[in-house]
């Protein structure tokens, strides 16, 4: 192993660590009452001021001002187990992480005021996109060939990776006539992200192992981007809305080291999103309601370093996502709302997995209740549960990958990696509501 080349290291690592930057999965976290009803409808029920994060047209049915805002309390559950990597002397386990994320709270706030029978406005704080791993646990080498030797752990692929946005939202609606609206809106997008690599390596003259730093990105910047909405309402208890968000390139700076390499900007893209929903009211207490949302991840398709020189740091090959749901609000009293939600949430992961990533369909149930403290003033709950799949990954170590050219004899897969993973959440959140 001493004939380790850092240089190579080097190149490697700033080719395919970069994967854990960007989400593989987006955040439904924007309202209790979205929560509780799995988001069914959220486009055009227009219940509260929240709908302003999902169709901008939908301020048009309001003829008083509101305020919501709240907190969601993400109990997020992923659990990296069995990495191990094939050998010429047996499988080299490195071993597991049952907690490889932690619980987050994600805020928001909306407010709409209507300026006359024509016109409305509203500004918004929310969430779109967020995750947060940490895997650092298994970057240690291990000993083979009963402690003779050890190899090290694919530490291009294994530690701590968070990513955090907010959406701040200004949108206008006007209506056309009875039954026709039309919004539109600027977010201003702020993310921060972090990323680190690191782990021992046999790099000393001698072969010893050294502690090394791959990767160490901390970074942050703002973006800018839109969302086009429209409701048409069939009549009083009967209506479907339909919107776009246009989402930017998102450039953030600040520490960006790849390999030993200093740049000031990294690149990423993110994905649109359309949606389109229906709302019917089918009985004085019953009302019925759905959702079809996609999500462009297909365009998330590198993400890319600038500054001393530009150069594409990941490919991807991940597909369109859709989610669909549906959900049901009964009103039991005139103080007591209650509601429940299905939503089908599919992967995106398409040829390119990620350990620290780690994706898969997701099946939401949820519930939720609303209390109307007074005629101006309601409390919303929801929570959610959200199962994810058990899934069987590969993905490629550079590192390990150099190791098996420097030891042949220990095989020629040693850079693919395998691990099962396991994501779970559950979410817990609370809304207030103010009429003015």
């Amino acid at each position: 192993m001493k004939y380790f080349n850092k240089t190579l290291i080097a190149v490697s690592v700033a080719l395919v660590s970069t994967q854990s930057m960007a989400a593989g999965f987006q955040l439904n976290s924007q309202s209790a009452t979205g929560i509780g009803r799995a988001f069914a409808g959220d486009a055009v029920i227009a219940d509260n001021a929240s709908v302003l994060s999902r169709n901008p047209a939908a301020m048009a049915m309001f003829d008083e001002k509101q305020l919501s805002m709240g907190l969601t309390y993400a109990d997020v559950e992923v659990e990296v187990s069995d990495v191990y990597i094939n050998s010429n002397v047996g499988q080299i386990h490195y071993g597991n992480v049952p907690d490889a994320a932690e619980a987050k709270i994600i805020p928001n706030f909306y407010y709409i005021s209507p300026i006359n029978d024509k016109f409305a406005y509203g500004v918004a704080m929310f969430s779109n996109f967020g995750t947060g791993t940490d895997t650092g646990d298994l970057s240690q080498p291990k000993s083979i060939l009963g402690g003779k030797a050890t190899i090290p752990a694919p530490v291009d692929l294994l530690g701590k990776t968070e990513v955090t946005t907010i959406n701040f939202n200004l949108s206008a609606s006007y209506r056309i006539n009875d039954h026709f609206s039309v919004g539109a809106g600027l977010d201003v997008i702020y993310g921060q992200g972090t990323l680190t690599r690191s782990g021992e390596l046999p790099l000393a003259p001698d072969g010893s192992y050294v502690p090394v730093d791959l990767v160490d990105v901390d970074a942050d910047g703002v973006a800018f981007g839109g969302i086009v909405g429209a409701v048409y309402e069939i009549n009083a208890n009967h209506r479907i809305g339909v919107s776009y968000r246009f989402s930017p390139e998102f450039t953030a700076d600040g520490t960006v080291k790849f390999g030993g390499t200093d740049y000031q900007e990294i690149n990423i893209p993110i994905p649109d999103i359309f949606q389109v929903a229906g709302f019917h009211q089918l009985t004085d207490k019953f009302a019925l309601h759905y959702t079809a949302q996609m999500t462009t991840w297909g365009d998330f398709h590198e993400i890319t370093v600038t500054d001393p020189s530009e150069a594409q740091l990941k490919k991807y090959a991940w597909d369109d996502s859709w989610l669909f749901s549906v959900g049901g609000t009964y009103s039991l009293t005139e103080n007591w709302t209650v509601r429940a939600g299905y939503m089908f949430d599919q992967g995106v992961v398409g040829e390119v997995s990620s350990i620290s990533i780690p994706d898969s369909d997701r099946q939401w149930y949820t519930m939720g209740a609303t209390y109307n403290v007074s005629k101006h003033t309601s409390i919303d709950f929801g929570i959610a549960f959200i199962r994810g799949e058990e899934t069987q990954l590969t993905e490629q170590s550079s590192v390990l990958g150099l190791v098996g050219q420097q030891m042949p004899t220990l095989g020629d897969d040693l850079g693919t990696v395998h691990a099962t993973t396991l994501s779970n959440a559950t979410y817990y959140s609370m809304q207030y509501n103010y009429k003015f």
